[in-house]
């Protein structure tokens, strides 16, 4: 019933945006996929065994919002499941191990996820981990299929790793690239290609896949077209074409518990709609900020200009007060 009901919402909309019938199918389809799976791996939440989750990705994951705002639900929403979130996402990083010339006014090339996955999955420890990649894997070109090929390579390498490891995989599509401020023509169609294939793959090898970039892309050109009816050029959700603001990471987040079943956040207008207090959120974002950048130095990288965290002992200890005071949320 939950997902005939949401396919008639979405084909109202889709059919209000004018779209032609072959994207509107396509958005439709996609989105099918995205509702239609909600309780396929979980019926609410995560299970009683899951204490810590691995987020990988590159900057738009290390950023962390989408990620504040997961731990800030579950800690308002689940109050007696103690589960740490933990953040490791590299800028600039790709799994595909490709680097466009001059990358970084030509400092140094992108880093890649081949060099520090172990490290990070023998530190750490995680029951799940979610990855998100393909926005750097590109390298911001039009499509190749070597490229490609290479994307495909890197994300298989690093499903099957980690499941060998014996933690779950999640997978991630990567969010919209916005030509008109990216300035990088033909790159969003690369980001719906790589997005396409790992959609495909819930359905040829059963991965869990949850898809953010299409809910983004519709949401874009909605606005987009609304935009151009009123002769404006007003909205994003990237500034720069590619790394989201506040509500490009609620989209995304609300596209993550879609998908653990967390059917009432599914249609939460943002997240202070689903957790009750800007302060929690505030104390989450805090212990993030510093927890992050342990974990990172912990585990090591390649990539130059990172800050340098504490040792993980220390940041313990510096966020145990902060942990004290998002506890009392608990009661």
């Amino acid at each position: 019933m939950f997902n005939l009901f949401v396919i008639k919402i979405l084909f109202k909309v889709t059919r209000n945006l004018n779209l032609k019938k072959t994207i509107m199918m396509k958005y439709l389809i996609v989105l099918f996929f995205l509702f239609g799976k909600v309780t396929e791996c979980f019926t609410q939440g995560f299970p009683a065994n899951i204490h810590r989750i691995v987020f990988l990705g590159n900057s738009i994951t290390y950023a962390g919002t989408y990620i504040n705002y997961l731990e800030t639900y579950f800690i308002a929403n689940y109050p007696n499941q103690q589960i740490e979130f933990i953040n490791v996402g590299l800028p600039s990083e790709t799994v595909s191990g490709l680097s466009e010339e001059g990358h970084a006014d030509g400092k140094f090339p992108r880093p890649v996820l081949y060099e520090r996955l172990e490290r990070v999955l023998k530190l750490i420890k995680p029951d799940i981990v979610f990855a998100c990649y393909g926005m750097n894997d590109g390298i911001y070109k039009t499509f190749d299929e070597n490229r490609f090929l290479l994307f495909k390579d890197g994300i298989n390498w690093l499903h099957n790793t980690v499941i060998k490891f014996g933690a779950e995989i999640i997978h991630i599509t990567p969010p919209v690239y916005d030509e008109d401020l990216g300035k990088k023509v033909g790159y969003a169609e690369v980001l719906d290609r790589y997005s396409d294939w790992l959609i495909e793959q819930h359905k040829m090898q059963k991965w869990q896949v949850i898809d953010c970039h299409y809910p983004m892309k519709l949401f874009l050109e909605g606005h987009r077209k609304i935009d151009k009816e009123f002769n404006l050029n007003g909205f994003y959700l990237a500034s720069d074409g590619v790394h989201p603001g506040e509500l490009g990471h609620w989209i995304i987040t609300r596209s993550i518990l879609t998908y653990l079943g967390e059917i009432k956040a599914s249609q939460a207008s943002g997240i202070m709609a689903t957790i009750g207090s800007k302060k929690l959120l505030d104390l989450v974002v805090e212990r993030q900020v510093i927890m992050k950048d342990a974990w990172l130095t912990v585990c090591g990288h390649k990539r130059p200009g990172m800050k340098i965290g504490l040792s993980l002992e220390d940041a313990k200890l510096i966020t145990a007060d902060i942990t004290s005071k998002i506890d009392e949320f608990r009661k």
